[in-house]
């Protein structure tokens, strides 16, 4: 059976938790008004932008080859349809030569019946 010193000593701690419970509580306020949510969210995400930009540059730096082959299909996808007029003159389609997109294809009558 307990005791009174063991009740005392384990009202002891208890009061002792309970006053270290208050002093971080008191902490996280005093905390949260010198700086914001928001503000902590914004910090937090611009570090990992940085953080996110700073490994892109180290990378692109180490396969700078591999970055001028996306970068130059990039310009020739861009460019394609002069390029093609200059390569082949007359005989470059037009825009209105392209094949039209359809309405509808055999995939969407069958989600259709479905649906």
């Amino acid at each position: 059976m307990a005791t009174r010193e063991d009740f005392l000593a384990d009202r002891a701690a208890r009061d002792a938790a309970l006053a270290l419970f208050k002093a971080d509580i008191q902490h996280l306020r005093n905390d949260l008004a010198a700086k914001g949510i928001g503000a902590r969210i914004g910090e937090r995400l611009g570090e990992g932008a940085v953080d996110m930009a700073d490994e892109a540059l180290e990378l692109a730096g180490e396969n700078k080859g591999k970055v001028g082959a996306g970068v130059a299909a990039l310009i020739l996808w861009i460019f394609h349809r002069p390029l093609f007029s200059w390569l082949f003159g007359e005989d470059a389609p037009e825009d209105d030569e392209y094949p039209e997109e359809p309405e509808h294809s055999r995939w969407t009558d069958r989600w259709k019946d479905k649906g």
